[in-house]
């Protein structure tokens, strides 16, 4: 399957077709666009539009529609009183989508990189070589309140951000709807006691064959030992034995190699646009 078809099939299973991450979710088909909204403990935001050609929207009308549909969206998550993102794909049209969304108040994150590989191929290859560990880690399953808080812990140490909206989302789903969520945390011994040195969490979509790798924080001090690999790895072994065919990640500028390493193809980017507090 080449890069196109794989792109197509993210597009139809993960964007267009969405299901709701939880009972407390709402994925709305809004013309041209596709939200999903809901309480603080949900995602809010666009998950997928089409709102013109690739080179762009062409006339004058056609960007005074494209700029209604964008306000539009606005006005839907400010009368939920819900900060939201749109989610902005390279392929996404028109070509001037990311420019409309900064001048209607948008904040973009750094671009991200849209990546997937088929489970089988990652086994085949160096993610299912030896054992899915690191040199001195362990891995745990994350079921409780007590773990939740040692995944915010360490989501805080690693990306220097506040990680109380992540708790109560993750918190919500593990009580709304815990068979579609994994979460892994990676333990260091040291001075005699086991440390969270990195979390990471596998997002299950049942009936589309893709699973999605979120977070992968690692402490500064442990980077670069192999924590990341190893909780991808572990992840894959996990998709595979619940029948999932595909993973896809949102990958970070430096998650990227490691992750095209162990098989993964990049195929655009993914850029957050925040609107907001």
């Amino acid at each position: 399957m080449d890069h196109e078809e794989l792109l197509a099939l993210v597009d139809e299973h993960m964007r267009r077709g969405a299901q709701p991450e939880s009972p407390a979710a709402r994925v709305e088909h809004v013309g041209a666009v596709v939200r999903q909204s809901g309480p603080d403990s949900v995602w809010n935001g666009v998950l997928w539009s089409d709102l013109g050609t690739r080179a762009g929207v062409g006339t004058a009308e056609d960007a005074d529609r494209v700029d209604r549909v964008v306000a539009d969206q606005i006005a839907y998550f400010t009368a939920l009183g819900q900060d939201f993102e749109w989610t902005l794909y390279g392929h996404d049209r028109p070509a001037d989508l990311g420019d409309r969304l900064l001048a209607a108040g948008f904040t973009p994150d750094e671009p991200e990189t849209l990546m997937v590989a088929r489970v089988a191929d990652l086994l085949a290859g160096p993610a299912g070589a030896g054992r899915p560990g690191a040199d001195g880690i362990t891995l745990r399953e994350v079921t409780d309140e007590a773990g939740v808080d040692q995944v915010v812990a360490v989501h805080e140490q690693a990306f220097g951000a506040d990680g109380s909206r992540l708790r109560r989302r993750i918190l919500a789903q593990l009580a709304e709807s815990p068979d579609t969520l994994r979460i892994h945390l990676a333990l260091a011994e040291v001075d005699g006691r086991e440390v969270p040195v990195s979390a990471a969490r596998l997002e299950l979509h049942p009936g589309t064959g893709f699973a999605g790798l979120w977070g992968g924080g690692t402490v500064e001090a442990w980077r670069g030992r192999g924590v990341y690999r190893a909780l991808v790895a572990h992840r894959a072994r996990l998709a595979d034995e619940l029948g999932y065919a595909y993973l896809r990640v949102d990958a970070s500028p430096q998650s990227r190699p490691i992750l095209e390493r162990l098989g993964f193809a990049a195929l655009t980017t993914a850029t957050p646009y925040h609107y907001g507090h």
